[in-house]
């Protein structure tokens, strides 16, 4: 059986399934700027999951840890 890809984009929805958020409170740390804003892709916004990983790992903060 092949293998599925790997997401490299997602919704708000699956974005914040993936972190184990409800779709507000990840919305609410995006309006905040805690997590990246979704990029544009014809007209449709996703999110890039391997930017939320760096973030949430502290790779774009300066290596520090993430303070929610």
């Amino acid at each position: 059986m092949p293998k599925t890809p790997d997401l490299l984009f997602a919704s708000e929805r699956t974005a914040a399934r993936l972190l184990d958020m409800k779709p507000d409170d990840f919305r609410a740390l995006v309006d905040r700027g805690h997590l990246p804003p979704p990029r544009r892709i014809g007209g449709i916004e996703r999110f890039d999951l391997a930017e939320l990983q760096a973030v949430i790992r502290g790779d774009l903060i300066g290596g520090g840890e993430m303070k929610w």
